[in-house]
């Protein structure tokens, strides 16, 4: 009950224009704006490559789920398009887990993007926070990355 009404409150704070929204207790945060999704992606992925990190894979969610959709019964259409792009940074990994090693739960890190069906004029971006502690400097290159793909 608690995973529907998450997703509930947080698609329903994405509603807000370009400004930094956290759901229930800083369990995500995301920017919505009116760019085109594709041009946001294009900036996603310049973003990532200019703080030289390398993309460890795309999952194309929007796909899969649609794709999946009519098999597991459903005939609810959740996204225009979404996906979520995966990376990591060696030097910030080692200094986070040399902290804590288990701050290896985190690791890859995500950052996802979407537009929500029906929604094809505003296109969320956001990434999942963090623990206090050691992983906020990685919380705090995802909100870089993530400013700098949406050109704030």
């Amino acid at each position: 009950m608690r995973n529907i009404l998450n997703r509930k409150v947080t698609l329903s704070l994405a509603a807000v224009c370009l400004s930094a929204t956290s759901a229930l207790a800083g369990e995500m945060i995301s920017y919505t704006t009116n760019q085109d999704i594709d041009d946001v992606i294009f900036g996603l992925e310049n973003a990532i490559l200019d703080e030289g990190l390398v993309i460890d894979g795309t999952s194309h969610v929007g796909d899969m789920l649609e794709r999946t959709r009519a098999d597991v019964g459903s005939d609810v259409i959740l996204f225009e398009k979404a996906e979520v792009y995966s990376f990591c940074s060696a030097k910030l990994s080692r200094k986070v887990m040399e902290a804590d090693p288990m701050n290896i739960v985190f690791c890859p890190y995500d950052i996802f993007v979407a537009t929500l069906a029906g929604k094809d004029d505003e296109t969320i971006i956001g990434y999942r926070s963090f623990p206090d502690g050691p992983m906020k400097e990685v919380e705090a290159l995802l909100d870089s990355i993530v400013q700098s793909a949406i050109g704030e």
